[in-house]
């Protein structure tokens, strides 16, 4: 039997077998696969330093839609900062732990938090923990705040992309290592 005559068979069989036919919607961005994506102990070139101690592993950075998915690795205990976030924000934990001064939680490997749009949050990673690692998957831009609320800057999507872009460069891997998660 030839391999469409098996399909046929196949599909008469059991129709939600059959990979779906018709076109996709007009303007539909492609996907991304991206293998081994939560393998931590891959080349640390993929991490992009973000400050003394803590590093991202972006995944996605959707400038279109205005949201970006990365890893956040941090190796130091301490304040890692105050900010807001614009969007809803997803995050799971994969190591270590952390938490916010303004919460009586602590999101240690396995756990997922959800932070909603407008809540100011003290980011903190406990004494002890020698590495945190979690997924954050972020809508709209942060604003970094002091004590009092006041603003001290603001980061998105395009700044994500901007630095990922730099330090790629910087290291050899090209602008192209960036441009297959950009959409």
């Amino acid at each position: 039997m030839t391999a469409t005559a098996n399909d046929t068979a196949t599909a008469r069989r059991d129709p939600s077998r059959v990979a779906y036919q018709k076109p996709q919607p007009f303007g539909m961005m492609p996907d991304i696969f991206f293998g081994g994506a939560l393998d931590l102990g891959d080349d640390d070139r993929s991490w992009v330093p973000q400050a003394d101690g803590v590093w991202f592993k972006p995944l996605i950075l959707n400038v279109s839609q205005g949201y970006y998915v990365n890893l956040l690795k941090v190796r130091q205990s301490g304040v890692l900062s105050r900010h807001r976030h614009s969007g809803p924000v997803h995050a799971f934990t994969l190591r270590g732990s952390w938490h916010y001064l303004e919460h009586d939680w602590i999101a240690r490997e396995g756990d997922y938090a959800f932070e909603p749009p407008g809540e100011t949050h003290t980011l903190v990673v406990p004494e002890g923990v020698e590495e945190m690692v979690t997924l954050f998957h972020v809508t709209g831009g942060y604003t970094y705040v002091d004590p009092q609320g006041e603003a001290l800057g603001y980061e998105d999507v395009f700044t994500k992309l901007a630095n990922a872009r730099r330090h790629f460069e910087a290291i050899g891997l090209g602008a192209d290592h960036v441009q297959r998660l950009v959409r």
